[in-house]
């Protein structure tokens, strides 16, 4: 059996799939849950919008999969659970959940997703990433579950706690490295300069989905969708864009519409509006 075979139910016809993040309560933040306390309201939101794929945890994946019918997005199943969102950790962790790949595989998961971590002066977060994913590599082989990986390189920020960092001589060998531990999609931030997003994706070698990170204003977002695709990327995983927006289900359906239809940023913001 090939991973390949999954992966098809994630990404459409045009080659690229867009996938709503939905699993930040795992990693117990309070800023990143917003949006996310009615999970049973969410999921079902996402569900009639289309989205390709989205991110749920073992706790919340019953509530897509208890749904019957074909036309649902695809499962991507978080893996780790880590505390390096927030304030600074005293000691950062990032934890697999237990038989994340059999977990995956009851329920129905099309991927499973796992963090590359790599913080300033916290080389053990990364060597305990990297032991991760060497875990579930061969788990995934076994049973040809695909396995994507977000290299997440990160830096103190003014308020205290860790953010990401966009620098590319960052990103760049962080995406590689995680191709070269077996990744089969990688979902990585794109650069501060966007348009040397395409040297993250060649650098990769696999398929890779921008990051959206931090809330950002509608307009900006869209024209930011248009350039990560215009530079090489597969799709697009947002999360606080789109369930922390004041609708989710729209802001998914204008992102489609860029994602797959190749509309300009100004025809998905009617789309928002209208």
């Amino acid at each position: 059996m090939s991973i390949r075979y999954r992966l098809n139910r994630m990404f459409f016809t045009s080659g690229r799939c867009l996938t709503v993040a939905a699993d930040h309560g795992i990693h117990g933040d309070m800023e990143m849950l917003r949006g996310l306390e009615e999970m049973k309201t969410i999921i079902p939101s996402i569900i009639s919008a289309g989205a390709d794929a989205i991110h749920l945890t073992p706790g919340t994946a019953h509530i897509l999969q208890e749904v019957a019918g074909r036309t649902k997005p695809a499962l991507v199943l978080r893996a780790d659970s880590t505390n390096v969102y927030g304030p600074r950790p005293s000691t950062p962790y990032c934890r697999l959940i237990g038989d994340a790949v059999d977990e995956g595989l009851r329920f129905d998961a099309a991927c499973i997703i796992v963090n590359l971590l790599d913080l300033p002066d916290q080389p053990g977060l990364k060597a305990e990433c990297i032991d991760n994913i060497n875990k579930l590599r061969s788990e995934c082989d076994r049973t040809a579950m695909p396995l994507m990986v977000m290299p997440l390189p990160m830096k103190l920020g003014s308020a205290g706690g860790y953010v990401a960092d966009n620098a590319l001589d960052r990103l760049i060998p962080l995406a590689r490295m995680a191709a070269e531990l077996g990744a089969d999609v990688i979902e990585s931030d794109p650069p501060e300069h966007l348009s040397d997003f395409h040297k993250v994706v060649k650098a990769a070698g696999v398929p890779v989905l921008a990051r959206g990170g931090s809330k950002v204003p509608d307009d900006e977002l869209m024209k930011r969708t248009q350039e990560v695709v215009k530079q090489g990327a597969s799709g697009i995983v947002y999360g606080r864009n789109v369930i922390q927006h004041a609708d989710p289900r729209k802001m998914t359906v204008a992102l489609l519409a860029l994602i797959h239809a190749n509309a300009s940023p100004e025809q998905a913001l009617k789309i928002l509006k209208g």
